[in-house]
């Protein structure tokens, strides 16, 4: 941090201890050693703030993208969904005069087709079980 070798802590010391004396060189140095660990985890405090800011910057940034995009999808499908829906009806509107081609016809309905007779064959077939016996074995 501050580019200092060993011998320029070496000089720092000697001066230390012929500036402040013996007696209350420990006591000095005790309260410098606070002092460097309280500065220290300050700074770090104001680093971990800093990048806890960036990143919820960058979340919130990343959330209004997100927003953004779920918003667009969601109107396409709604627009395509719109779409289908208009051609549907298109459709059903255009099936449903070809679907009773004796609407402008009199009233008179056409008789009821009559269904044939079963076979004896047919009925036969009806009358047999519809799965398989199993093997016991």
């Amino acid at each position: 941090m501050f580019d200092i070798g060993f011998s320029e802590l070496l000089v720092i010391a000697v001066v230390a201890l012929i500036v402040i004396g013996p007696e209350r060189l420990p006591g000095v140095a005790r309260t410098l050693g606070h002092l460097f660990g309280r500065m220290q985890r300050y700074v770090n405090d104001v680093k971990a703030d800093i990048s806890r800011e960036m990143e919820l910057e960058e979340l919130k940034k990343m959330q209004s993208s997100m927003e953004d995009a779920a918003r667009s999808m969601r109107d396409s499908v709604e627009r395509e969904v719109a779409a289908t829906e208009g051609e549907f009806n298109k459709l059903a509107q255009d099936a449903q005069p070809a679907a009773n081609p004796f609407a402008d016809m009199a009233s008179d309905t056409p008789p009821p087709v009559a269904q044939p007779a079963p076979r004896q064959s047919e009925l036969a077939l009806d009358a047999s079980p519809s799965a398989p016996a199993q093997k016991q074995g």
